[in-house]
């Protein structure tokens, strides 16, 4: 039977601020709906973020996204920038994990695997900002690292919305069991009910 965490991946405020997530709080609202469902059924959530130290040591100037974050002015994710924060709508809570990285990828410059392996974990559930970004960079990542992997399609986002309905509806169901907040919340609420039923 599998073990399984929730992966909330980048939903910082200046990443929602700049996708537009807040809208009429539908996004936000699922993801907590998510977060809820698991914390409820013992699932571990992990709140992925992006961040670095003050001046970015840890950013290549060959990196065109992340040195453009650097010399953005701001606080470009950097120590102390309200930006990095979790979204005060899905903040963790006690019992949570918050892991930081330094690239793309949820696994790129952090200790996820580490917390995984050490929480006998080997069973993803994958939302976050961006789609095109954070989502299927880990989705790639964890797949090649035998994880099975579940993605909740409305609490991902995308700035285009054209991109996310392809990755979810036709490069995602390639490795990953795609479903919705609400499918995955009944389903892990009937497999907490029912012991013989199997872990999302």
């Amino acid at each position: 039977m599998a073990k399984s965490a929730l992966l909330v991946m980048d939903v910082q405020q200046g990443i929602v601020d700049r996708i537009g997530g807040d809208g009429d709080g539908g996004y936000l609202g699922g993801l907590r709906r998510a977060t809820d469902a698991a914390r409820r059924s013992g699932i571990q959530v992990i709140h992925v973020v992006i961040g670095f130290r003050a001046g970015h040591p840890e950013v290549s100037p060959r990196n065109a996204s992340f040195s453009a974050i650097a010399r953005s002015g701001g606080g470009g994710f950097a120590e102390g920038d309200p930006g990095a924060e979790i979204h005060p709508d899905v903040a963790p809570v006690a019992g949570d994990i918050v892991v930081t990285k330094k690239r793309v990828s949820a696994f790129a410059g952090s200790d996820l695997d580490v917390v995984l392996r050490a929480g006998g974990i080997d069973g993803l559930v994958l939302t976050g900002i961006a789609t095109s970004g954070v989502v299927l960079s880990t989705l790639r990542q964890a797949a090649d690292l035998d994880f099975a992997l579940t993605v909740l399609a409305d609490g991902c986002l995308d700035g285009d919305e054209e991109v996310h309905r392809v990755l979810t509806e036709r490069v995602f169901p390639r490795q990953a069991e795609v479903t919705t907040v609400d499918e995955w919340v009944a389903a892990t609420e009937k497999a907490g009910a029912d012991p013989s039923a199997s872990h999302p």
